[in-house]
């Protein structure tokens, strides 16, 4: 085996042990978070069913349909709990393994990125919690027809509202994608503006799908994410506002 084999080999069991460390330390997060998490379960999902039971008629109650769900859907939410609280650390220790193979420049673009992502992920969530839900469920509740008794599944309601929260999370993260955009040159500031009518369209379309079917639901997420879809546009001028002042510099150089 040659220097460079022999090299190559060690740069790449480096590589892997480095990311076993990383991997282990995340997970050993999850787990610390997860044991209190666990232990006040029941009164988490209580937290978190608060939007919809405080909205039933009177008489009506959360049900479990499977003798197994009293214990395994709050179990099951203490562990998403527990994943989403830790989840800054696990992303701190995938930049910690990303980070030594970046530029300088890249470094300084993408710490703020990371961190602002984490941060509209979780606002987005908490969008969701504290005024989408009660909205929706109100308005459930009160398009249930005579006659029907509003009774919903504890393990239904949690899949809904998990996927809710990601969406909502993920929703928010529309500024970061127009600032990468921008900054990576992949699309130009004057594009992502020339093409609003089309993005808010598009907005609209992805809101359909994400949310339940009525227009209260989808119009409170689109119309949050047109708005940070402007942020991002707003963000994006003012980070590449150098780098456009030198390629005007270099263009005039270049025409003289």
């Amino acid at each position: 085996m040659s220097d460079s084999e022999k090299l190559t080999e060690g740069t790449l069991l480096s590589h892997l042990l480095e990311l076993r460390s990383r991997l282990v330390k995340a997970v050993i997060a999850v787990v610390v978070l997860f044991i209190p998490c666990a232990y006040y379960a029941n009164e988490i999902f209580v937290a978190v069913s608060k939007p919809l039971t405080a909205q039933l008629p009177k008489g009506s109650s959360l049900i479990a349909t499977s003798v197994m769900s009293p214990f395994t859907t709050p179990f099951k939410l203490a562990f998403m709990v527990a994943v989403f609280g830790a989840m800054p650390y696990v992303l701190g220790q995938v930049w910690a393994f990303v980070a030594p193979g970046l530029y300088r420049k890249e470094k300084h673009f993408a710490v703020p990125l990371l961190v602002s992502s984490i941060l509209l992920f979780y606002i987005g969530a908490a969008f969701a919690y504290f005024f989408v839900f009660p909205l929706m469920f109100q308005f459930f509740a009160q398009t249930t027809p005579q006659g029907v008794q509003m009774m919903t599944d504890i393990n239904s309601y949690l899949d809904f509202v998990t996927t809710m929260f990601f969406a909502f999370g993920v929703a928010f993260e529309v500024p970061i994608a127009v600032v990468l955009l921008a900054i990576t040159g992949m699309v130009s500031i004057k594009k992502l503006s020339d093409a609003r009518g089309y993005v808010v369209i598009g907005i609209f379309v992805i809101a359909a799908i994400l949310t339940p079917p009525d227009a209260l639901s989808q119009t409170m997420m689109a119309i949050p994410m047109w708005f940070l879809y402007e942020a991002g546009i707003i963000f994006a001028r003012i980070m590449t506002r150098g780098r456009e002042t030198a390629e005007a510099a270099d263009a005039d150089k270049a025409e003289t």
